[in-house]
């Protein structure tokens, strides 16, 4: 934060007690300025336009436009905006969304009190910030990641080549007829790389390989 210059802070979340609690916290410390308070995604997206603002602090469950949704659109239209979730939720597909989607910090509600005035600093200064819990949910996160990577590294190249089609749609016939080897010979390699993955349908192995950037997922 700069010195004699208070940071604009904009809340988003749906809960009226959430937001005065937190506008209580942020108004004991002068260097932070609450300069608006929205109670759903819309409107947080429409005071971004209107209200200048350094640090959204934001829910992520909001009626309309949830708070990923928000996180995206303000990434996209505000690059100068520092987005700091506030969440009841800790499990590994809101920490793992959140941070993809861009955000710069991921605090626990009932942490707001001893963290949120560290962490919007954190965040001016062009730092990340995360509450405990979120930092170990963060590195079970990169150790399956380390895990995802290890898997497809055990993957044979014709194995790999095997999965891609398999998740294109293409039948065990299709596959030996492209390759003009035996059905027995394919279903052999498949069987293989759905043992080494651990995944015993031909679903889970798309979405395997569309996670592992093998192949697009389907448009919708």
């Amino acid at each position: 934060m700069m010195a004699g210059v208070a940071t604009r802070v904009l809340l988003a979340d749906d809960h009226n007690l959430v937001r005065a609690g937190v506008r209580k916290i942020l108004e004991a410390h002068p260097e932070v300025e609450v300069v608006g308070e929205v109670g759903d995604g819309e409107s947080a997206l429409r005071a971004l336009e209107t209200i200048a603002t350094d640090v959204l602090v934001l829910d992520l469950t909001m009626p309309g436009a949830d708070g990923f949704q928000v996180l995206q659109r303000a990434k996209r239209h505000h690059t100068t905006v520092k987005v700091l979730v506030l969440s009841m939720h800790a499990s590994h597909e809101y920490v793992a969304r959140a941070i993809r989607e861009g955000a710069d910090g991921y605090l626990l509600k009932d942490s707001a009190v001893q963290d949120l005035v560290a962490a919007i600093e954190a965040v001016m200064q062009g730092h990340t910030y995360y509450s405990p819990p979120i930092q170990r949910e963060l590195g079970q996160i990169l150790r399956a990641g380390d895990a995802h990577r290890r898997l497809v590294d055990q993957l044979t190249e014709r194995e790999r080549e095997v999965l891609r089609l398999v998740a294109q749609g293409l039948s065990t016939k299709e596959i030996a007829a492209r390759w003009s080897i035996s059905t027995r010979t394919v279903e052999t390699h498949r069987a293989h790389l759905m043992r080494k993955l651990g995944l015993r349908s031909v679903a889970l192995l798309t979405q395997f390989a569309i996670r592992e950037g093998m192949l697009e997922p389907p448009s919708s």
